[in-house]
């Protein structure tokens, strides 16, 4: 009889155990007793507690507590973040998962710090000027610039026209980092009207961005002013010079 119980308890599941992981909640409550108990002389018996001590104020939980940043050594270029050998300080969940899992950083120590500033000391040339460089460039060549030109008067598109179209959109960039095409674009021409050309702008006398601009002409008398164009820059346009010109820039 007993030994018909134990096949049926072994042919069962009941006894099957599986592998199951088990890790600890990581976060830590200071408290601090309402009501502190009373002392007692030395060599002598704590007294007994009472119910009122174990009532306890919370002083500071963890689990929400800011934590510190994370200072990590960058093993390469990083847009917006710096380069090579940099030291640089982010929010632990950021430099987590943004630099050190895709190995784009390792955490800071003097073995590190001097490794890396070694490999960093010994390159010849520079690949980006500054850790917004890069994306500077690709947000001037994401933008389709509006070049307003007198439709009355005669004109010659010159770089301080490129950089007063550049300030209107946000962003300020002295004449001397613009360089215009070859070919002299003048005007008022109305068959140049909404046709694109190429402007380059150089960043910090190394980066280079090739800026998309739009004719468009504009008159002070409003009788005189061309039909509104909404959302011009969704529109398809055609190139000033024909398409693989050596006239752009």
């Amino acid at each position: 009889m007993l030994g018909n119980v134990a096949k049926m308890l072994g042919s069962s599941g009941l006894c099957v155990t599986q592998s199951v992981l088990l890790q600890s909640s990581r976060n830590t409550f200071v408290l601090k007793r309402r009501f502190p108990p009373n002392l007692y002389k030395k060599n002598q018996k704590p007294g007994k507690l009472r119910g009122r001590h174990f009532v306890y104020d919370l002083v500071e939980d963890t689990t929400i507590k800011k934590k510190p940043n994370l200072e990590v050594v960058l093993t390469a270029f990083v847009e917006g973040v710096g380069s090579k050998g940099d030291v640089v300080s982010l929010k632990p969940n950021e430099a987590y998962n943004k630099l050190l899992l895709p190995g784009l950083a390792v955490y800071k120590t003097p073995e590190n710090v001097a490794k890396y500033a070694t490999e960093k000391d010994e390159k010849e040339t520079e690949v980006h000027s500054s850790a917004y460089a890069q994306r500077t460039v690709n947000k001037l060549e994401s933008l389709i610039l509006a070049v307003v030109m007198n439709k009355d008067h005669p004109w010659v598109i010159e770089p301080w026209h490129i950089k007063l179209s550049l300030r209107k959109a946000g962003y300020y960039v002295p004449d001397s980092a613009i360089t215009l095409p070859d070919t002299p674009i003048t005007g008022p021409d109305l068959l140049k009207q909404n046709k694109e050309f190429y402007c380059t702008v150089t960043i910090n006398n190394l980066e280079q961005a090739r800026v998309r601009c739009r004719i468009h002409h504009w008159s002070t008398e409003p009788s005189d002013r061309l039909p509104y164009v909404f959302e011009h820059w969704k529109l398809d346009a055609e190139p000033l010079f024909g398409e693989g010109s050596p006239a752009k820039a």
